[in-house]
């Protein structure tokens, strides 16, 4: 029996171990989900900005994985707000992320224009429209994640309140909030009863809360324990008093909403009814509407039309939009 032989193969059987272990120990320290959810509460956490110079024991919220990305990032303007509107919304992408899905959505658009020959504005706009989507579908998520919040604060308000009454501190009333309530308000309090454990002050990890949340019912609630904590007082008994007074809002607003459905129903429809004609109208006979594309005075009654459009649901969002 050849002993090298032998001795070859357990050395190149011991490196294929050494090798899968040490591929397993990088994906464990870098891309594991622990790791993941760590990561994304410390961004979470560096988003708010009220630490006026104490101690910052967390990283800094990236906007791209690649230094080389991360650095022509910042070279946009309002980019920071697109990190802010991602952290809103909930969402675990980064900017390069969700740009990038921008900007494939609008090529598969241009690509799909040019090989069915569509007109040019056509084209632009269909490219404008798909690049747009992810953005909207992520406001659109930033707001049903708010209306959850908003909707789960009454309760939190009033855990806080008992725990206060059963002899808890405030930093641990929050606690509890984070580790008892349920999500999207759990991970926020979570946050902030990070923030404090780390070092920053309950006034600003709290501002750092009503950043995060652009939410009144939130800044009532920061607002409130912040005087409190100037002048004194029963926080116990104000949080229950301001709890009762966002669900009775929060009700009223549902009644609101109840009864503005019909102009928002209206406004979808409006709104959309155009462009469904069109585009059946383009396919059923793609010469109809050529003309509003290659004359000259067909472009401008185009133009007219979409000012008209985006005057006119500007005109039906304010009739529909009530404030509570």
């Amino acid at each position: 029996m050849d002993y090298s032989f032998s001795l070859l193969l357990i050395l190149g059987f011991v490196a294929v171990v050494l090798l899968f272990e040490g591929l397993y120990a990088y994906w464990n320290d870098t891309r594991s989900p622990e790791v993941r959810r760590v990561a994304q509460r410390l961004r979470a956490i560096s988003a708010g900005g009220h630490a006026e110079g104490e101690a910052k024991l967390f990283r800094e919220r990236v906007l791209s994985h690649t230094p080389a990305v991360q650095r022509l990032l910042l070279l946009l303007p309002r980019v920071h707000q697109l990190d802010r509107l991602l952290l809103q919304a909930g969402s675990t992408f980064t900017v390069s992320h969700q740009l990038s899905v921008c900007a494939l959505l609008a090529l598969i658009g241009l690509v799909a224009g040019l090989v069915l020959n569509w007109p040019g504005v056509v084209i632009l706009l269909v490219v404008v429209a798909l690049a747009l989507l992810p953005l909207l579908r992520l406001v659109w998520r930033r707001n049903q994640r708010l209306h959850q919040i908003e909707a789960q604060l009454p309760d939190a308000m009033d855990l806080i309140a008992r725990a206060l009454r059963a002899g808890h501190a405030f930093p641990s009333a929050l606690a509890m909030v984070g580790a008892e309530a349920q999500e999207p308000i759990a991970g926020e309090f979570k946050i902030t009863s990070d923030e404090i454990g780390y070092g920053i002050s309950v006034d600003n990890a709290l501002n750092n809360m009503a950043t995060r949340i652009p939410s009144p019912d939130v800044r009532y609630f920061v607002m409130a324990v912040i005087i409190q904590r100037e002048t004194g007082g029963n926080l116990a008994e104000l949080l229950g008093k301001l709890a009762e007074l966002v669900r009775e809002r929060f009700k009223l607003f549902a009644k609101v909403r109840v009864l503005s459905a019909e102009g928002r129903l209206s406004a979808w429809i409006l709104g959309g009814l155009p462009f469904c004609v069109a585009g059946a109208i383009q396919i059923l006979n793609p010469k109809y509407l050529s003309v509003l594309f290659t004359d000259e005075m067909g472009f401008k009654l185009v133009i007219g039309a979409l000012v008209l459009m985006v005057i006119g649901i500007f005109a039906m969002w304010r009739i529909i939009d009530i404030r509570v």
